[in-house]
Formats: C-alpha cells, structure tokens, sequence
C-alpha cells in the first residue's frame, strides 16, 4: 500500500509541475522566457516536493526519503512518457529525445528527489534527541 501512495505523491509533483509550465505560459511577461518559465517552476518545485512528501509520510510510513523521492520522480518521468510528450511536446514540434536530454528536466528531478531526501532526513533528525 505504500508503494501506492508514493506512486500517487509522484503524480501530484507530475500534475503540479506540468500546472506550473502550463500557467506560466500564459503569463505575458514571461510566456517568452523558457528559462525564467523554468526557474520559476524549479523554484516552486522544491514547494511540491516538500507538499507530496507530506502527503506521503501523514500515513506514518517509513520509507527512506530517497527511495521515496526517485520513486516519485521516476512516476512523474513516466507520466512524461506517456502523456506531457506525446500530446504536448511532439504537437510542438519536439520530440521524445529534445525532451528527455533537456537539462531543465534533470534539474527538476534533481530538486525534488534531494527536496524529499532532506526533508526527511530533517524530520527524523527533529526526532532524535541529541
């Protein structure tokens, strides 16, 4: 059941994020910027992994922050896979691998595997008396 529930904590990161991008878009300011589109979500999220992670550890569960953290962004990359890529990079003129070699990409995976890792480590740390 905990594999579950972190694979859904995955899938709130994928839904915000792609929210993120797709709001950001709109905005007149930046819907030119890619980079500051991507700072800005990068930014933001260290906010939905801490959020997801939540989500995940209400139920008690006691599963390591980084195994944690890689099973949400491997279930986000999935969902990248078989939705954000086909239905909006290649409508775009992208492609699979302008997609997957894109240095935005791994940071964001980056951000939030360590942004769970941390936050955990924190919260156990918070615990243990000195």
């Amino acid at each position: 059941m905990y594999y579950i529930r972190a694979i859904v904590s995955g899938i709130i990161i994928w839904i915000c994020i792609s929210l993120s991008f797709y709001v950001l878009e709109k905005i007149p300011i930046i819907k030119h910027s890619f980079q500051l589109q991507s700072a800005i979500t990068v930014f933001l999220s260290v906010f939905f992994a801490l959020r997801a992670a939540k989500f995940y550890y209400a139920k008690n569960y006691k599963m390591d922050g980084l195994k944690l953290g890689i099973i949400m962004s491997v279930t986000a990359l999935l969902l990248d896979v078989l939705i954000t890529v086909p239905f909006v990079e290649i409508p775009n003129g992208r492609s699979y691998e302008s997609f997957f070699t894109s240095p935005v990409l791994w940071g964001l995976v980056f951000v939030n595997t360590f942004s769970v890792y941390l936050w955990r480590k924190n919260q156990i740390n918070k615990k243990t008396p000195v």
